[in-house]
């Protein structure tokens, strides 16, 4: 290839987004995964819902082998111009009302665990009691 290495914007590796053509961002880096789908462990499926984004998040969750990694200079197209890819969103959930503990359902509940298992226990002692007594 050269000194000179091919830069790519993301929407160019979008354009890679088939089974016949599968163009993959990791690490700043563009590789074309093609002739790999079929080989690859997690199936096609994995590595063709990670095209037309950054999959670096999804190929460090998996923990892929150094063996994987060595195999993916074999795959190596370029690099990725990293101004096309947009900036990550922080989540952040919605706002939940605050929740009034003076309606609290949570004092029945422990209520409850406490009184349930003590009927449990008198029943068991009263049916003791009761076939006890008509067996004499």
């Amino acid at each position: 290839m050269g000194d000179q290495k091919k830069v790519f914007t993301l929407a160019e590796v979008s354009e890679h987004s088939n089974p016949k053509d599968c163009w993959l961002v990791i690490s700043g880096k563009v590789y074309n995964v093609t002739k790999f789908l079929e080989d690859h462990p997690g199936g096609d499926e994995v590595l063709l819902s990670a095209t037309g984004k950054d999959a670096t998040d999804d190929f460090e969750d998996v923990g892929h082998s150094s063996t994987a990694r060595a195999m993916m200079d074999e795959m190596y197209v370029g690099d990725i111009d990293t101004a096309t890819i947009p900036t990550k969103v922080k989540y952040t959930p919605p706002k939940q009302p605050q929740y009034n503990h003076d309606k609290t359902p949570e004092f029945i509940i422990k209520i409850l665990q406490f009184l349930v298992p003590l009927l449990i226990l008198g029943f068991a002692v009263a049916m003791r009691f009761y076939t006890k007594q008509s067996a004499e």
